[in-house]
């Protein structure tokens, strides 16, 4: 018994110091309708957004969230200082509503409003996608079915979609399965972290984190 525990204990080792600090965001102390601090908010393509700190008694932290609720085609927020290469970023959401889309989603290597790598799970449709934007137009980069990865995205249901980037390789992973494993070098630089949704998507997110990644390699 003491073996195994020593095993498992040597293999989480290996496993966390593969990873910088980790900084975890609730919203749950922010001003109610406001656009929580530390924060830039904005929108790719025409439209509107609205970033707001709202209630939701399903919230994973207990019962505030950051919701997107304007239409927009690709609205996002980002974190103001960080700046990340190799990491990770990852974030509970809730589908709510949307004709035309479903979406939540995360940003990283983030430049500016027109440069920056998304991926995103859609409820409407039940897949995951993987995109690089660059002077302001989207690019696929590759999507799949959920059910190809066991998974399924539904609207009023909180996901943890989270993805790893090191190098040129990138893993999105929804409610802990691997969805999808691609090799890309459109953006190869430092840049900030943070959340996206698109078209008329009414999308609330929770427990967003993020951190480096300092040796390894992502599984």
């Amino acid at each position: 018994m003491m073996k195994k525990q020593m095993i498992f204990l040597a293999v989480f080792l290996a496993d966390t110091t593969a990873l910088g600090a980790t900084t975890r965001t609730t919203f749950d102390k922010e001003k109610l309708g406001s656009v929580p601090k530390g924060w830039t908010t904005g929108n790719t393509g025409k439209g509107e957004f609205k970033w707001t700190i709202e209630k939701d008694e399903s919230a994973p932290s207990k019962a505030q969230v950051l919701k997107q609720s304007a239409t927009g085609d690709y609205p996002w927020a980002v974190k103001e200082g960080t700046s990340l290469k190799d990491g990770f970023v990852e974030v509970t959401f809730k589908p709510i509503s949307g004709e035309e889309d479903q979406a939540g989603g995360l940003v990283w290597r983030f430049k500016d409003g027109h440069n920056y790598y998304v991926a995103r799970a859609n409820a409407l449709e039940n897949n995951v996608s993987i995109y690089y934007t660059e002077d302001g137009k989207r690019k696929t980069i590759k999507y799949v079915n959920a059910d190809d990865f066991g998974g399924n995205v539904k609207v009023g249901t909180w996901h943890a979609l989270r993805v790893e980037f090191q190098g040129q390789k990138t893993v999105v992973l929804l409610d802990g399965k691997k969805a999808i494993e691609i090799e890309d070098d459109h953006i190869s630089t430092p840049g900030r972290v943070g959340l996206w949704t698109k078209a008329d998507s009414v999308t609330a997110f929770d427990n967003f984190s993020h951190g480096e990644i300092k040796a390894g390699v992502i599984k």
